[in-house]
């Protein structure tokens, strides 16, 4: 068994729900396994900090629903506890594309689809502030919307009082609704934002502090003999599970890839990183922030995404590593880079202040800081090959930045087309020698001829 954090809306305390669990959990065992539905790369870190294992997303659309299942079975296996936390509202996704169904609800994606793939119950908060006995029909609503999904009980967030939880629970009685969890207005634990949203875990120099409050809130805001039969993980393994990312035999010798990092490019799913070293990648994390030279004898560059807008003062001030990554480059290193590994290896980064800082300079373009936020999946399709990809072929991918470039390539990468955001296709990424930089994000799982082929150019590299 496991259970399913799910909220009827975005804001409503899901996140900080399921730390206060995963923090109480990891004091039982440290077998605590998380997971992240959706592509959103921060709250997996904070996942990561306190559970000591990585957490793993769940998302169908950039990866596929098998690919979903077989990762869950999986790195579920063997632990005590298992907690997944969704996304947006519980029915919040998009219409599957692969299906031409205009009845069906538009939620593939979404946290409800993840619990039907998985056949899990959901755990649904509900943010009280301002309601009493309407929590029943919002809470029959969504019980009864699909019953394929099946609804545990309710956590009721920010109660004022105890007279206003007991208008809730009267109400809740009613429909024969389970509480599994009462937090009160006054008890929440706050945890530090900024632009893209949470400030990562490895940011903060009070994590400790934070997690050791959020167990004891969940030691006294839930109901752990109704909790505890949800979470507990079958000990036993899954029966010839499918093993989305086990070793395959490569008689040849590693490839060492550098990764780059560290509190500005921190943005990477774990599963990417299992498949690489699955394909005989041998990788090799560094950070441009504060090393005096890149690793030696290495055949490839990872640049994942992060906040280089927020560090963007040290990344300029380390001058002889980004003439360094130039000149290496160059000479024609496999080099992926992600949304802010684009930012990096452009000429200049203007940041939130709007002061201008030098960065790497192999892509001819200035990156600026804008109040709009890019946020969407996309399909994309390939305008010509790259270390990464072929021309024709296609994948899909999620952006989420607030940033773009003065200068555009002649010839781009990808061509996209979003799922509702615009209409008509866009073009974007650049493809210099063996660089390919976009803003597109990508999970590997179902696209693991991706790695191949970067593995492939990598290992065909001599200076």
């Amino acid at each position: 068994m496991a259970l399913i954090i799910a909220g009827d809306r975005s804001g409503v305390g899901k996140t900080t729900i399921t730390l206060a669990i995963l923090a109480y959990l990891s004091k039982q065992s440290n077998k605590v396994q998380s997971f992240k539905v959706g592509p959103d790369y921060i709250d997996p870190m904070f996942h990561g900090a306190v559970t000591d294992r990585p957490c793993r997303n769940l998302d169908p659309v950039l990866t596929s629903a098998s690919y979903v299942q077989s990762c869950f079975r999986y790195h579920a296996q063997y632990a005590d506890w298992v907690v997944v936390e969704g996304v947006m509202g519980l029915f919040d996704g998009i219409r599957n594309l692969n299906v031409d169904d205009q009845q069906s609800l538009n939620d593939y994606g979404s946290t409800a689809h993840i619990a039907r793939l998985l056949d899990l119950p959901v755990a649904l908060v509900l943010d009280c502030s301002s309601l009493s006995s309407s929590i029943a029909a919002i809470a029959f609503g969504y019980a009864n919307l699909d019953p394929q999904v099946k609804i545990a009980g309710v956590i009721l967030n920010k109660v004022a009082s105890d007279r206003h939880l007991e208008l809730l629970e009267t109400a809740l009685n009613t429909i024969g609704m389970p509480i599994l969890g009462v937090l009160k207005r006054n008890a929440t634990v706050t945890i530090p934002d900024r632009h893209l949203g949470l400030i990562p875990s490895a940011e903060l120099t009070q994590i400790n502090s934070i997690f050791q409050q959020l167990a004891h809130l969940a030691k006294i805001s839930f109901n752990w003999d109704k909790l505890f039969p949800l979470l507990r993980h079958s000990q036993s393994p899954v029966p010839n599970p499918q093993v989305p990312n086990s070793q395959v035999s490569n008689p040849q010798s590693p490839i060492r890839i550098a990764i780059a990092q560290d509190l500005a490019f921190n943005f990477y799913y774990q599963d990417n990183f299992d498949i690489l070293e699955k394909h005989g990648a041998e990788l090799v994390f560094w950070s441009p922030l504060t090393a005096q030279n890149i690793p030696k004898d290495i055949q490839g560059l990872y640049f994942g995404g992060g906040f280089p807008e927020i560090f963007a003062e040290q990344l300029a001030v380390n001058k002889s590593v980004r003439q360094q990554l130039k000149q290496l480059i160059q000479t024609g290193i496999p080099t992926y880079a992600e949304c802010g590994g684009l930012m990096y290896l452009c000429k200049q980064l203007t940041d939130l202040e709007q002061k201008t800082w030098s960065m790497v300079g192999v892509i001819p373009s200035t990156v600026t800081m804008q109040t709009k936020l890019t946020l969407g999946y996309r399909q994309a399709e390939a305008l010509q090959d790259s270390p990464l990809i072929q021309a024709r072929q296609t994948v899909r991918g999620h952006e989420f930045h607030r940033s773009q470039l003065t200068a555009l390539p002649s010839t781009p990468q990808w061509q996209l087309q979003g799922f509702h955001q615009f209409s008509s296709p866009l073009t974007e990424g650049w493809r210099i020698a063996k660089l390919h930089a976009s803003y597109l994000h990508l999970h590997w799982g179902a696209s693991q001829f991706l790695a191949q082929r970067f593995i492939r150019h990598c290992r065909n590299y001599q200076i």
